[in-house]
This record gives structure tokens, sequence and C-alpha cells, in this order.
């Protein structure tokens, strides 16, 4: 478990494409679990500890991950995200060029809970969700492209879906069109950053979370060190 970020309130995990954030069906220990322990030894706690999820990834999906300290936090980083006050940067690559370099994507989401799936409409129909994403084309290499992704609302698989709808489904999402999957089962979605009004101090945070170790995200790091 990989710690970017920790004060009196917040604490943040570069989570791993393997891990999963909150507890479900594989019985797999979760990421929420795994800060609460860290906790109850680091500060030598002897009670139980609190640690509140305050936004989830995908488990195929790496990235900054953030979980509150206290009650407070949590409160108040939930209402943040409601009101859209935290930004939200992902990087995501796909093999396919967009259509245009940059541009902002808006669909109508509806989810299909049986097959945990999400589907994009061009138009509004009974039961869908707006959803909007900014993007801009970050790096390439001889293969694929890295885009860069700002969220404008935050709906189920909503990047996975939206560009895999505008014909650029993430490398390795076999959920969504990608003709393969990756060697280590995740995709390749990076949650890079978050930053906001820290809901305590009042203080600018932003969070980075590095790239994933493997040889893909090294090359685009090569390509353009300005990114990584």
């Amino acid at each position: 478990m990989e710690i970017i970020y920790e004060d009196n309130h917040i604490i943040a995990v570069n989570k791993t494409c393997s891990e999963i954030v909150q507890g479900d069906k594989t019985g797999d220990v979760p990421l929420s679990e795994m800060v609460a322990g860290w906790l109850k030894t680091k500060y030598q706690k002897p009670g139980n500890v609190f640690v509140g999820v305050v936004h989830r990834l995908d488990r195929p999906v790496s990235g900054v991950t953030l979980f509150a300290k206290t009650g407070k936090a949590l409160a108040r980083l939930n209402e943040m995200l409601r009101q859209h006050e935290i930004q939200k940067i992902y990087w995501a690559i796909v093999k396919n060029r967009p259509p245009e370099d940059e541009g902002e994507l808006v669909h109508f989401l509806a989810r299909n809970v049986k097959q945990n799936k999400s589907y994009a409409y061009d138009n509004e129909k009974a039961a869908t969700q707006r959803a909007v994403l900014h993007y801009r084309l970050a790096g390439k290499s001889d293969c694929y492209y890295l885009l860069e992704i700002e969220l404008k609302t935050g709906r189920h698989h909503q990047i996975r879906v939206q560009l895999a709808k505008t014909g650029c489904p993430i490398k390795g999402d076999l959920k969504y069109g990608y003709d393969r999957s990756n060697k280590d089962g995740g995709i390749s979605l990076h949650a890079r950053s978050v930053a906001f009004i820290h809901p305590v101090s009042k203080k600018a945070v932003e969070i980075v979370a590095p790239a994933p170790d493997d040889a893909l995200w090294k090359l685009f790091a090569a390509v353009g060190e300005n990114l990584l």
C-alpha cells in the first residue's frame, strides 16, 4: 500500500489495479481496512480507527484514492464532491486517436446493475444521467495515445463508457470493447490527481499519484517528461 498524502484529517493512497476500495463479494481485504490497520499500527491506537471512503475507483483502475480520518472531514469532502468542488484528473491510454485533440464529451448514461455496466447515448432517454468530461491529447507513441481527462460529473464507469462511445476504448478494458486484456488484469486508466480546498485548514491541496510502474507508462514518461 502506497501512502501519498496524510494529515490530521485526510489520507490518500495510490491504488493499484488489483486492490478494491471497499469490501465486496470477493472477500478480498479492501483498502479501507488496510488504511485502518496502517493507522492503528502507526499511531498505536488501542480501539477502532475511523476511516471514511470519500470516493471509489473501479477495481481495474489505479491512482489517487481519498479517505477521511475524521467524521468532520468525511462529511465536508462528500459535500464538496456533490458540489463539484474537487478537481479530478485522470490519464487514459487508448489505441485509437480521438476525433479532436481536445474537446468535451457529453453523453447520457444508463446503468445496468445486473451487468455492472453503463451504456452511453447521444440524447437523453428515460433513466439516464448526463455525463460530461473534458479531454486533451497529452502524449503518443507508435501504437497508443495518452489522454488527460478532467471529470465534470461522476457517473458509473463514466470515463470508460464515454471514451468507448467515442471510438477510443481504454487499453485492456474488455467490458467496453477493447480487444484484449492487460497482463496485470487492470485497465490503462489512472486517477492522476485530485485538487481541492482542505475541508478543515482551508488551504489548497493537490495530491498526485505516480503512474503505474510498467513499460508503457514508462514509455510515455520518456516521450513527455512534463506529463509524468
